[in-house]
Formats: C-alpha cells, sequence, structure tokens
C-alpha cells in the first residue's frame, strides 16, 4: 500500500490531524513549505517528512512520487488547492482536503471527468467544514424529497485557529454568496440574520458565505440555499459594518497588516478549550406545498470533529475508495455517516406543515 501525506502538518489543524494519526498507529508522510516547523514535529512523532513549496507543478508532482494519498490541510485553499490537485491528477494521487471555500469546491468539482480518466478520487471539505452539515443536508433531503429551499446554520465554540481566521478576512474581501434558483449569487456581507434556539436559547446567526453553497447543492440538488453562523451581536454588527470597508481589503498594504495581526493574536484553540466547547449544527428544508423539514446535531468543537471526521475518511480510502471522480462526504459516505463520529448525536428530527 502506497504511504498517504498531510500537507500543511505544520499548521494549526494539520498538527492537531499528524498528532491523531500517529497515536492511532498510522503512519503518513508529514509535508509542508517550513522546514523548521515541520521537522521537528515529524522527528517528535516519529514520522518521515516532506519539505517542498507549491512552486511549480513538475517540482509538486515530484513531491508526492510514490503517494498514494494527499491530505491537504494548508489554507487558503485558494491558493492550495489548485496546485496541489494538479499534481495528484498528474501523479494518480488521491486528493482530500479539509477546506470550507466555495470557489476551492467548485475548481474540485469541475475537474471530475479528469479525475475519473486517471482513477483519482477527489473529495474535498473532509472536517468540520463540510462533514457535518453536508450529511444534515442530506438527511433533510431524504426527509423532503421536494425540497426547494435548504437553510443551514452552525455554531462553533472555542475560538478560531489562524488558518480559518485568514480565510475569514478572505471572505470578507469577497463578499457574500448564496444560491439562488440553483444559481450562486454575490449577496452583501451579513446579507440575513435569523436566530436558531439550543437548550431552549435563541442564538442569533448571519448569512456566511460556508462551502455548503456548493456542496450542499451537490449533495442535494435543492436550488435555493443560504448557510448561517451563529456569532455575538456585536461580531454580526461588524460584520454589517464591513459592507462599507471591502474596497480597503483589496489594497495589499491593508491585507498585510490585517495577515499579521492574525499571526500574531489568533493561536488557536488550546486542549482544554477544544474539550470544554461543542458545535451545533441546524438544518431546515421547505417545499413549495409548504411542508418542513428540520434537523439539529450537536457534537464536539469543530477543531476536534475536523480530527476525527478526517482520519475516519483517510482510514476509509485506505481501504476502499470510491469510484474515481468527485465527491462530497455525504455522498460518498451517506447522511448518517457524521452519526458515527465520536461524540455526534442528533438532537431533533421533525417534518410538519408550515
Amino acid at each position: 500500500m502506497k504511504p498517504w501525506m498531510i500537507y500543511g502538518a505544520n499548521g494549526y489543524t494539520g498538527r492537531l490531524i499528524a498528532e491523531a494519526a500517529a497515536a492511532a498507529g498510522l503512519r503518513p508522510l508529514l509535508a509542508g513549505r517550513n522546514r523548521e516547523t515541520v521537522g521537528p514535529l515529524a522527528q517528535r512523532l516519529g514520522l518521515e517528512k516532506r519539505i517542498f513549496p507549491l512552486l511549480g507543478q513538475r517540482s509538486i508532482a515530484t513531491s508526492l512520487e510514490g503517494v498514494g494519498l494527499l491530505l491537504n490541510c494548508a489554507g487558503p485553499f485558494s491558493a492550495t488547492a489548485a496546485p496541489l490537485l494538479e499534481a495528484c491528477l498528474a501523479d494518480g494521487t488521491h486528493y482530500l482536503d479539509i477546506s470550507g471555500e466555495i470557489d476551492s469546491f467548485a475548481h474540485c468539482h469541475a475537474q471530475h471527468e479528469r479525475a475519473q480518466e486517471v482513477g483519482i478520487v477527489v473529495l474535498p471539505g473532509v472536517g468540520f467544514d463540510v462533514v457535518p452539515s453536508n450529511c444534515v443536508a442530506l438527511m433533510l433531503k431524504h426527509a423532503l424529497p421536494r425540497a426547494d429551499e435548504l437553510i443551514l446554520a452552525i455554531e462553533g465554540g472555542g475560538g478560531m485557529s489562524p488558518g480559518t481566521a485568514r480565510t475569514s478576512l478572505e471572505g470578507a474581501r469577497s463578499g457574500g454568496r448564496a444560491r439562488v434558483r440553483g444559481q450562486l449569487q454575490r449577496v452583501p456581507l451579513a446579507w440575513k440574520t435569523r436566530s436558531f434556539t439550543r437548550a431552549s436559547q435563541t442564538r442569533q446567526a448571519v448569512t456566511i458565505p460556508w462551502g455548503d453553497l456548493h456542496t450542499a447543492w451537490v449533495s442535494t440538488g435543492i436550488a435555493n440555499i443560504e448557510t448561517y453562523m451563529v456569532l455575538p451581536p456585536r461580531a454580526i454588527a461588524t460584520l454589517k459594518r464591513m459592507r462599507w470597508l471591502r474596497p480597503l481589503l483589496g489594497f495589499k498594504p491593508v491585507t498585510r497588516y490585517l495577515l499579521a495581526r492574525i499571526e500574531r493574536g489568533v493561536p488557536g484553540p488550546d486542549a482544554e478549550a477544544r474539550a470544554r466547547s461543542r458545535s451545533h449544527v441546524w438544518g431546515e428544508a421547505r417545499s413549495a406545498d409548504g411542508r418542513v423539514a428540520r434537523v439539529e446535531l450537536d457534537a464536539p468543537n469543530g477543531y476536534a470533529l475536523t480530527v476525527a471526521a478526517a482520519l475516519a475518511i483517510v482510514q476509509r480510502m485506505l481501504l476502499q475508495p470510491p469510484a474515481p471522480g468527485y465527491w462530497t462526504p455525504a455522498q460518498w459516505l451517506g447522511a448518517e455517516f457524521v452519526l458515527s463520529l465520536p461524540g455526534v448525536h442528533r438532537v431533533e428530527t421533525q417534518t410538519s406543515m408550515t
């Protein structure tokens, strides 16, 4: 069996996955561009390493020689997914990542026929972005097959990693998104707000450009999709104000300043914070005849769930991958897959008339 690789193993989430893989007796190659951080991690875990930047397709493909499966944990995926996937297509290497970025999913999906031709699986989004929400979307499709509207909402908890913060900054530069009548459309930041209930308490949420605007559509075919994140009221107000500041985010000095602030001030939640916080996913589907279906999940902290989901999917891929081509997690593993992960349970399922 060919070895598998974690690229971006020196990042916050990549390191968590590498540590959990080693503890489970798995032997991934650890890779990244930074020798000073990848090297000590590989030595501590007793794993082999490869150091390479994403510069030049031939160089990247050479660095993937002999690798059967790549798990890309290096964000932002707008910068890393395309070159790594291109190298995987050249080398016949299965491609997985933990992206939550809409355009990255769309790019991966567009390579479906090429992946079929060379015999590889392309399966982005194997973490909290977007395994639980993708499974919820398919649960709702099964409950309400004629649904034409889908709403998905997430609540993280525990704080963000530097990579997530960088991706959020990039998302703010692009503005909001929604799927309307089957098409992705640009909408303002914080386009809509609504409330969700968790443990009898109301949570305020705001629309965000979440990856399920692509993956849920692929998995369900539902034409109208909105994605929300639960945030404190002050954070929602800040997002609304950023509508007027978006042009500034296009200036490189402003972006460099904000990225530097992220690197200094966003270390990511520690083990204690991850252990005491949990995540939540809500889903609601509606059909033209007035029927409504709802599903609610409670789950571990988003980073803990990413580790569990990514490793479970990698292990299944190593044993028996699906047919070559592009897949979403729920497409391949089914709507109930998320319930097989440690600490995940379904709080509620409802189907009713409005």
